[in-house]
């Protein structure tokens, strides 16, 4: 115990035993500095500044930008840019899914068919927003059975008290003598209207060509898309002055018609107008006489 009791008492001396850190001249050996310390200290001022040191680097890597230059930390502008990316992914699936519903309208008007039940008046943005699907809804008996019996009556009364505003004038297409009227019960969406031979067909209104290619039934059909999503119809084209993508003009030629090569048809043209998905009568918006 007592050699401890001694070898405390040397460190103890060691620590607190006061030298003199002396700076002198090489040349003349005058004194020029001189300061009294000893080695608990120099302990004690070495920790202090090595804390200080690792706080002001810490705070510098946390607080300013020169963290970005530090392996493992995000720049903030890439962060910025990855919430911008972020953003026109959502909304680029959100104008896919629309894009998609829209080809859908446009494959029904190609192929000339609807399925009552499921038509549905609503845009194309709103079914895409509102999915049924997405809620879980249980209804009663007595509501179940209003649903059922008011589904049944729409059925067949869809198109009849369907009428979707139009705010422009449209011009016609040709004219001549409708000789098939518009009757979507019996799965005719447009009109045939009897022309002369190599008659010019017109667009109604300004828009933009989505389709224009041969087909073997209906010879070269046209698909106008105009403002307030009406998509305009034009079948048994023998003869075509534009391309898709191509921008008309009111009153503008596309084609000519009047021949009787194709299949169900005898030399008539056919034009159908559709809005939101869901066809309508063109007679309604266009005087053909």
């Amino acid at each position: 115990m007592a050699e401890k009791k001694i070898k405390r008492q040397l460190i103890k001396k060691k620590l607190f035993n006061k030298r003199r850190l002396v700076i002198l001249n090489e040349d003349t050996f005058e004194e020029t500095f001189s300061l009294k310390l000893n080695l608990m200290n120099v302990f004690v001022v070495a920790t202090l500044s090595a804390f200080l040191l690792i706080f002001i680097t810490t705070f510098f890597i946390a607080f300013t930008s020169l963290r970005e230059y530090i392996p493992g930390y995000a720049s903030t502008k890439l962060k910025e840019e990855t919430v911008v990316l972020s953003i026109k992914s959502d909304s680029l699936k959100n104008n896919i899914e629309i894009n998609n519903k829209f080809i859908a309208s446009i494959k029904k008007v190609l192929v000339g068919e609807l399925e009552y039940a499921k038509l549905n008046k609503d845009s194309l943005r709103n079914q895409t927003n509102n999915n049924p699907e997405d809620f879980d809804v249980k209804t009663t008996k007595a509501e179940q059975k209003l649903r059922d019996q008011v589904a049944l009556e729409d059925k067949y009364n869809v198109f009849d008290k369907a009428k979707p505003k139009v705010n422009f004038v449209l011009f016609p297409p040709t004219n001549g003598k409708i000789i098939k009227n518009y009757n979507p019960i019996k799965k005719n969406y447009g009109i045939d209207i009897a022309i002369a031979k190599e008659t010019p067909i017109k667009a109604v209104a300004p828009g933009t060509i989505l389709f224009a290619d041969w087909t073997p039934t209906s010879g070269y059909v046209v698909l106008i898309k105009h403002k307030e999503d009406l998509i305009s119809v034009y079948k048994n084209i023998v003869f075509l002055t534009k391309e898709p993508r191509d921008n008309v003009k009111m009153g503008e030629v596309i084609g000519q018609a009047g021949s009787a090569e194709f299949q169900n048809n005898s030399g008539n043209f056919y034009f159908e107008l559709w809005k939101d998905g869901f066809p309508i009568n063109p007679t309604q918006y266009i005087n053909f006489q």
